[in-house]
């Protein structure tokens, strides 16, 4: 089969395509027909993730496509239409084994191009908004990197879990327009945010921010949250881990949480079930949007992968293998 395949840690740049044998084992067995791309497969290029696989290996953590075989009982058949989380790795090939409790059913209305960018983001936002922001019905959600995948996904997911309006911050007019599209209600330049927001909200801030970027916005991300606020972090594409004095969430009553999505659920046998089980009806009756995303090439899979490492992806990036 033809896959993706890091040999060397030079960055996404060094990707080869290569072929090479299909996956073993037991497992529903997968015709990938796309791949999903996220900021982790550009820190694996590089080994800069706390999860280094041995050389060579292929990237890729979600897919969708259609089922091949599956073991008896596990709720699927050959010519299932079906998105799956691959772990680590193993997503950008032809063919993918998943155990069954990471197998999902696609909606008819989903594409696979669309099915495989769904997972790894809406899976992250349902989880940094239900479990860890506690999101109530009426709350105001704000969204940093508003234009990239996660910053999407929140701005659809956040009204359909109950959020009353959604602040988009983004760093173009262009990603404005992105962040628009995907639900936002209000949409802020990231210069001078801070101030607009105060301003948007009649001084009273956020309930809750969606945090993928951290950098030097962190702080003012603490001050603009409502008394009770939570600033819920994801992850730093800003490069700097910021640092927080916890005298600011003493004085103004705020919570800084963090969303370690997979480490959640890889000690949560079924968790990802309950994700899908509340999420796939949402997708089915179209109440929750699945956009299309930015489809590369297998052979244009680095440049996939660097166009989330150097921020200029917008929304989801796929790879398709179809």
């Amino acid at each position: 089969m033809r896959a993706v395949q890091v040999s060397t840690l030079q960055g996404p740049e060094a990707l080869t395509v290569v072929d090479i044998d299909e996956p073993t084992g037991d497992g529903v067995v997968i015709d990938v027909r796309a791949a999903g791309v996220a900021f982790p497969d550009a820190l694996l290029s590089r080994g800069l993730y706390q999860y280094k696989p041995e050389l060579p290996f292929v990237p890729g953590s979600e897919v969708a496509g259609t089922v091949r075989s599956a073991p008896e009982g596990s709720g699927f058949a050959a010519g299932d239409r079906v998105a799956a989380l691959t772990g680590f790795g193993g997503g950008m090939a032809e063919v993918a084994v998943v155990t069954p409790d990471l197998v999902f059913a696609l909606p008819d209305a989903v594409s696979f191009e669309a099915g495989a960018g769904l997972l790894f983001n809406d899976l992250t936002v349902h989880f940094a908004l239900r479990q860890r922001g506690r999101l109530a019905q009426g709350e105001t959600v704000l969204v940093h990197g508003a234009g990239g995948g996660i910053g999407t996904s929140t701005l659809r997911l956040a009204p359909a879990l109950g959020a009353s309006r959604v602040i988009a911050v983004v760093s173009s007019e262009g990603k404005a327009e992105i962040a628009r599209a995907a639900g936002a209600s209000d949409v802020v330049m990231l210069d001078g945010w801070k101030d607009t927001v105060k301003d948007l909200t009649g001084g009273r801030g956020v309930d809750i921010v969606i945090d993928p970027v951290g950098g030097d916005r962190f702080t003012d991300s603490i001050r603009s949250l409502a008394p009770g606020g939570r600033l819920v972090v994801i992850g730093f594409t800003g490069g700097d881990i910021p640092t927080v004095k916890v005298n600011r969430l003493l004085l103004s009553n705020v919570e800084v949480v963090g969303a370690g999505w997979g480490a959640w659920w890889m000690s949560r046998p079924g968790y990802t079930a309950t994700q899908w089980a509340e999420l796939e009806p949402l997708f089915a009756s179209g109440e929750l949007s699945a956009p299309e995303p930015v489809v590369y090439s297998l052979d244009d899979a680095g440049d996939a992968i660097a166009s989330l490492e150097n921020r200029t992806a917008t929304g989801k990036v796929v790879v398709s293998l179809a």
